[in-house]
């Protein structure tokens, strides 16, 4: 989180999403892990990217039960005024926390969404695909795509891990 205010390189344009990976159904509190997006017991990883590098800046965690919303306003991620966040319809009620945030347009309840308001969400989705991508990159490291079966309290410390190769290859390759 310290990288998101540094002085040196100001990110304009962030992107913020959630990757989730399954894992063996716990023997006590299952509750707290079932994710009822995936139908599965799972741990979540939220990432906010750099839109123009892909650069992974911060990640937080939390159970498969935490809403991604709920899991970004508790790991207190803040932005600074001038950058913009990318977001999905995950993150409703963003823009009461940042004012540059975007999100997509809902369709209202019995009409049908309006021409403008597809088109912005297309927009939208081409330029948040960065962390769709940077969340695949993420899961060709089979740790996160597959079952986790190691220690849940470190699932955090391994994923910062695979973070840091991704950033250090891309790094490399440019």
């Amino acid at each position: 989180m310290k990288q998101l205010h540094q002085s040196a390189y100001e990110w304009k344009i962030l992107v913020v999403d959630v990757t989730e990976t399954p894992i063996e159904r716990p023997k006590k509190k299952q509750r707290r892990y079932y994710s009822g997006k995936k139908k599965r017991h799972t741990l979540k990883a939220q990432v906010v990217v750099d839109q123009r590098t892909g650069e992974i800046i911060c990640t937080a965690y939390g159970t498969g039960h935490t809403h991604d919303f709920r899991l970004f306003k508790t790991s207190q991620v803040s932005f600074a005024r001038s950058q913009i966040c990318l977001a999905d319809k995950g993150y409703q009620g963003i823009v009461k926390l940042h004012t540059l945030s975007c999100t997509p347009s809902k369709k209202p309840c019995s009409a049908a969404l309006k021409a403008a308001h597809r088109q912005y969400n297309r927009l939208l989705a081409s330029w948040r695909v960065v962390a769709e991508h940077v969340n695949r990159r993420l899961k060709i490291f089979r740790i996160l795509a597959e079952r986790y079966r190691n220690r849940r309290k470190r699932f955090g410390l391994r994923f910062n891990l695979i973070a840091g190769l991704l950033n250090y290859w891309d790094f490399e390759r440019f």
